[in-house]
């Protein structure tokens, strides 16, 4: 269990904080709805090239993976891959098998309630009890279950495939953020009560309806599907989004200047009055989806 937690936490926690943090705005859709695709071309406002950004799920389940001939396409165009943060770090990925693991056994971090709870919650979404899980940080107990949730045993993970694509071209690769700072926007968001509350809300429907809204490039519809307003509140709203997307539309300017770059982020990350297309749009550049 350990080798499984530790290859896949980069991503797990790419998809838990997208997950939970685009609960903005729930009343409108943020695009046109002609206008869903999850690849979009950034260009204008001194670029030299264009570039892309492109909404992932993170991970998905084996039978379910794909990758469109316009991603493809845009990826094999681009000189650079960034990533929400950059997998073949070294350094990032140490950060993210040690953090794997918390910093005390969860039976002296947890009340004696949170550990009822959050054992209800194992038994029921894994078939795991808190004893077994006891060595490990809260949040790559949340990573287990939230494999779980998608109800198979293969996973494929995007990040993993769009590296792999990219370092076969010998493109550069990099991260918006780092493992470290998407742990400090999680712990600044949520208490471990709020965590274990989130951990209850898991539900295979949910996720089965998510994919295949994510299958069918239904960016408007996925939006409205994982947003809830019970994972976030005004607090969680400026850490795991306003801050993150603002960072990151902040960084993506000196990075496509002078090189067509391709951004794959979380989907979700895409959308809102705040996400990172409208920031974008702000920004001066002119932000399009391409729809085949």
């Amino acid at each position: 269990m350990k080798n499984v937690i530790r290859t896949s936490l980069s991503v797990l926690a790419m998809l838990l904080i997208s997950q939970v943090s685009i609960a903005q705005n729930n009343k409108k859709a943020a695009i046109p709805e002609n206008e869903n695709s999850l690849l979009w071309e950034i260009s204008g406002n001194g670029n030299a090239k264009p570039s892309y950004l492109y909404g992932t799920v993170h991970m998905i389940c084996n039978d379910d993976y794909f990758l469109t001939d316009k991603t493809k396409k845009a990826l094999n165009n681009a000189e650079n891959l960034f990533l929400e943060i950059d997998l073949n770090d070294p350094n990032e990925m140490a950060f993210l098998q040690k953090s794997a693991m918390g910093s005390e056994p969860l039976s002296k971090k947890l009340t004696a309630q949170q550990l009822a709870n959050l054992d209800t919650i194992l038994k029921e979404k894994t078939g795991m009890t808190v004893q077994q899980v006891d060595n490990f940080s809260l949040f790559t107990v949340m990573s287990l279950i939230t494999m779980k949730s998608f109800g198979c045993t293969n996973l494929k993970f995007y990040e993993m495939e769009l590296s792999s694509i990219a370092k076969a071209g010998n493109k550069k690769l990099g991260g918006l953020e780092t493992g470290e700072a998407q742990m400090q926007f999680m712990g600044k968001a949520y208490n471990d009560d709020q965590m274990i509350a989130m951990l209850k809300e898991s539900k295979l429907e949910d996720t089965q309806k998510m994919v295949q809204s994510y299958k069918d490039e239904n960016l408007v519809e996925l939006y409205k599907q994982i947003t809830d307003p019970k994972f976030l509140d005004e607090n969680s709203k400026k850490w795991l989004l306003e801050e993150r997307n603002t960072n990151w539309v902040e960084k993506m300017p000196g990075i496509m200047k002078d090189k067509s770059s391709f951004f794959a982020v979380g989907a979700g990350h895409l959308l809102g009055e705040k996400g990172v297309i409208n920031l974008l749009k702000k920004a001066g550049y002119t932000v399009k989806p391409i729809l085949n």
